[in-house]
């Protein structure tokens, strides 16, 4: 038996789960997220918790039972709380600003970058260098920002780019320091 799938998740007070045949909903403060459950998986709610079965023993099942009740998880814990992630634009001239709905992002092309963020998503510049990606849709909050990130991931050699806060960009050495032609 999974030893992820078997825990079961405790419900706060202000969130609601539904099971509905093959479908999960959740709801809270913050949103309503709704999830399909696979064949092979049996979602059910007593006292106050949520608990993932396998109904079958093949490979498949066993694969989705733990993958299916981190899902939960994180949609309880998404509808509660939320998901945040922050990117910082590294670079001399790099910025970010809104245009309504559209991140606008100056990184050094011959021309702006415009960005729309996904429908649940959100998007809130910290700064003009820091932009703060949240959500209560854990996978579509990683998706926006590592789609902004991908638009100038940083380079090696000065590290400039955009990059999430707190990562660690491999340098290099450039030509100039290794001596030129002997």
């Amino acid at each position: 038996m999974s030893r992820v799938g078997k825990k079961p998740i405790l419900i706060p007070e202000k969130v609601k789960v539904l099971v509905k045949k093959e479908r999960v909903e959740v709801e809270g403060p913050k949103g309503k997220l709704v999830r399909e459950i696979p064949f092979g998986c049996r979602v059910t709610v007593d006292n106050n918790q949520v608990i993932v079965e396998r109904l079958r023993d093949d490979r498949q099942a066993r694969a989705l039972h733990g993958t299916i009740r981190t899902l939960l998880f994180n949609m309880v814990k998404g509808v509660l709380e939320g998901f945040e992630k922050y990117l910082e634009i590294v670079g001399m001239g790099y910025r970010a600003k809104f245009e309504g709905k559209t991140l606008s992002l100056s990184l050094g092309f011959s021309h702006l970058v415009s960005y729309t963020p996904l429908e649940g998503v959100n998007i809130e510049l910290v700064n003009p260098t820091t932009i703060r990606v949240y959500g209560c849709d854990k996978q579509k909050v990683g998706e926006v920002a590592a789609q902004i990130r991908k638009i100038k991931k940083p380079e090696p050699y000065k590290g400039k780019g955009i990059r999430y806060r707190g990562e660690i960009i491999k340098r290099k050495v450039g030509k100039a320091a290794l001596g030129g032609k002997e």
